[in-house]
């Protein structure tokens, strides 16, 4: 007598398929979180990056300005105080490297800190999506992410007090004028005094005079 077929292979196969397509959702969701997530860390990568160059090119602004007036400490103090630079140059600088790394600034874009702080705030978003045309729905989503680097002062300068003459003659006579240009004293980045000497200057490189930083 001839065996039948039973009926188990039957009721497995639509277990099967269910399986398998269980399976291939949880890949394809898996593929959409990955994506996302590269996304938004592609953002983030640029608005850091545009956020630390605006406040280097600030940074270069204030040495180079600082250069300028070398041989008048008076005029030293907008400068090593991190307030003599133009932003906007700086946000152009923060545009470019936005666009180094495919994204573009967006909503507020670059902003200089408030009063009492020095630096950027840029915002960006990515010219591609999240998963262009292979997830549905994401084709028009883009990611974006937001930075703030700070630029913190790392020298002072105070003037040494002028000596006074222990003579008891009241009225000394007049000294006559130098001819030659005295170094300037009293510039200290993080502790270390600087000596600049107007003929062969030793000068702090802008990484000396401030520190640039991405803020938490």
């Amino acid at each position: 007598m001839t065996d039948r077929p039973t009926g188990d292979s039957g009721q497995a196969f639509p277990i099967y398929i269910t399986v398998v397509a269980g399976l291939l959702f949880l890949a394809f969701a898996y593929f959409a979180v990955g994506q996302a997530a590269a996304t938004r860390n592609g953002a983030q990568t640029a608005a850091d990056a545009a956020a630390l160059a605006a406040a280097q090119d600030a940074r270069d602004q204030l040495r180079d300005g600082w250069l300028e007036v070398i041989l008048d400490p008076d005029a030293w103090e907008r400068f090593l105080s991190a307030e003599g630079y133009t932003a906007a140059l700086a946000c152009e600088r923060a545009e470019t490297f936005a666009a180094k790394n495919d994204a573009d600034l967006w909503g507020d874009g670059c902003v200089r800190l408030p009063l009492g702080e020095e630096g950027f705030k840029v915002q960006v978003r990515t010219r591609y999506t999240v998963g262009a045309s292979l997830i549905p729905g994401t084709e028009r989503q883009h990611a974006t992410a937001e930075a703030t680097a700070v630029l913190e002062p790392r020298c002072t300068f105070s003037a040494p007090a002028p000596t006074e003459d222990p003579g008891t003659d009241p009225e000394p006579e007049p000294q006559p004028t130098p001819t030659e240009p005295v170094p300037i004293l009293g510039l200290s980045c993080d502790g270390d005094p600087w000596e600049i000497d107007p003929e062969r200057p030793r000068l702090p490189t802008a990484a000396d005079l401030f520190t640039v930083r991405l803020a938490d």
